[in-house]
């Protein structure tokens, strides 16, 4: 039985249009994102073959292809849940509507929402190759930082967890913007779903500090 299962859309293929064209949501969830999910669930296949076979050498190559699309399978979870239409989404994060522990977490951490906006838009849009820009919670300082992942991983502090985040992989945006990744990811901000990066902020800050408990 596999281990991980490919997650439905908590809305249909046109829920984002027109930031979001129909066309890419559908082949990016049911194609791209299922070759992650099929792909960890046949490195989990493969790594317990090597080793009951013994074969030690290629454990590590298989452990990256696991790492790979592991981190593709839940960063595109976190994708889909942080949309909403374009009606529902967007603007920034207010205390009059619930989410004021998300908006003072951010002016604390950048300054202000507007300096966050333009970090993380630079972080998503600048990506060298494939990527992410992530919002994240750093549990040891207890502050929100910005990270740029490269393919699904690496270049992040260990323990980081991600609330926000925006996909620069071509196949996310090219088929509508063509080569105008900082066009998507400006227009990305109308469908963020502020309510569900607020539930994954409280729900990391409330997490007790099991990194580097204090003596």
């Amino acid at each position: 039985m596999p281990v991980y299962t490919l997650p439905d859309l908590p809305y249909d293929y046109s829920a984002l249009a027109p930031v979001i064209s129909p066309e890419i949501i559908e082949l990016h969830h049911d194609k791209h994102h299922a070759a992650y999910v099929k792909g960890a669930n046949d490195t989990l296949e493969q790594l317990a073959e090597a080793r009951d076979k013994e074969s030690w050498g290629s454990v590590n190559g298989l452990e990256k292809s696991l790492a790979f699309h592991l981190s593709g399978h839940i960063l595109h979870s976190i994708y889909w849940q942080n949309m909403t239409g374009p009606k529902e989404g967007g603007g920034e994060p207010m205390a009059a509507d619930g989410v004021g522990g998300l908006a003072d977490a951010l002016t604390e951490s950048f300054g202000s929402f507007a300096a966050f906006r333009t970090q993380l838009s630079k972080a998503a849009a600048t990506t060298q190759g494939s990527g992410w820009g992530v919002l994240a919670y750093e549990p040891l300082s207890g502050r929100l930082v910005v990270e740029q992942v490269y393919d699904h991983q690496g270049n992040v502090g260990q323990g980081s967890t991600p609330l926000l985040v925006f996909d620069a992989w071509e196949h996310a945006f090219y088929l509508q913007y063509r080569n105008q990744k900082a066009d998507f990811v400006e227009a990305m901000w109308q469908v963020v779903n502020w309510q569900d990066v607020a539930r994954r902020y409280e729900a990391a800050a409330a997490r007790p500090n099991v990194l580097l408990p204090a003596p």
